[in-house]
């Protein structure tokens, strides 16, 4: 009797210690982050160490502020990651219908996810949407990609400038599916007219990723540059934009 209580101690002993040993190895599984040290806690370790000191597991925990049950909030912030492959740019274009799907994720951590990559989108595009003047397709891109290159959906744009080339106004002329657009030529240069604009920059997304224009963009462009002819209106460029960057058909030799 006294060998089985003993060796049912020892059993005990065995379990506790392997169970310490387990937090100690993997403590966001089985502590709490209040229960970190502070130098792993991401707020303190924000506020002590600066932002370039965290990963982007514990920088989207911050966000989230809290975990689930048995996850803390930076397994929380891992397992939305590996949903998005590990990419901020793939994590952007989730909804909140699609990160209310992973478990420990509600209607407030979703909706402030998206509203957080809308807030880093809107930063990336100010400064070429307070730049004044656009002058080459390098300046068109910038000015488009933030708000186009990650767009599950095509869209076709235009930029309205004077002669100097400076900025008259952007708009949005037609969205459509994942494949293509319809894009209304009367529509752009009554705009145009309007604005008292003389030259225009084109823009649409290829949300395939592929950046090299198709045979309808080809045709699309002259038809454009043809009508705009008509008005004394010049098309200066038709930028394509994707997650990969992008591509000038004015430098690329597709506008002559």
């Amino acid at each position: 009797m006294g060998e089985v209580k003993k060796n049912r101690r020892e059993r005990d002993t065995f379990a506790n210690n392997f169970s310490k040993m387990e937090m100690i190895v993997n403590p966001t599984n089985h502590v709490a982050i209040k229960d970190w040290a502070v130098d792993d806690k991401p707020r303190e370790k924000l506020i002590n160490k600066g932002c370039t000191a965290l990963s982007d597991a514990e920088l989207l925990a911050i966000l989230l502020n809290n975990g689930h049950k048995q996850k803390s909030a930076v397994s929380l912030a891992q397992e939305i990651l590996r949903l998005s492959s590990d990419n901020l740019g793939e994590m952007a274009k989730l909804n909140v219908h699609q990160l209310k799907k992973i478990q420990g994720v509600g209607i407030a951590k979703a909706t402030t996810i998206v509203a957080a990559m809308e807030l880093a989108r809107r930063r990336q595009a100010g400064y070429m949407h307070a730049k004044k003047t656009i002058r080459t397709g390098a300046d068109a891109a910038l000015y488009f990609k933030p708000i186009l290159g990650d767009a599950p959906y095509e869209s076709f744009h235009v930029l309205y400038l004077n002669h100097a080339c400076r900025v008259l106004e952007h708009r949005c002329i037609s969205n459509g599916g994942v494949a293509g657009t319809v894009i209304d030529v009367g529509h752009i240069f009554k705009a145009a007219i309007e604005l008292s604009a003389t030259q225009l920059i084109l823009c649409h997304n290829h949300p395939s990723g592929n950046l090299r224009p198709s045979t309808t963009d080809i045709h699309t462009t002259k038809k454009l540059i043809q009508a705009g002819s008509l008005f004394d209106i010049r098309i200066l460029d038709h930028i394509i934009v994707s997650e990969a960057g992008y591509c000038s058909m004015a430098e690329e030799g597709f506008i002559i």
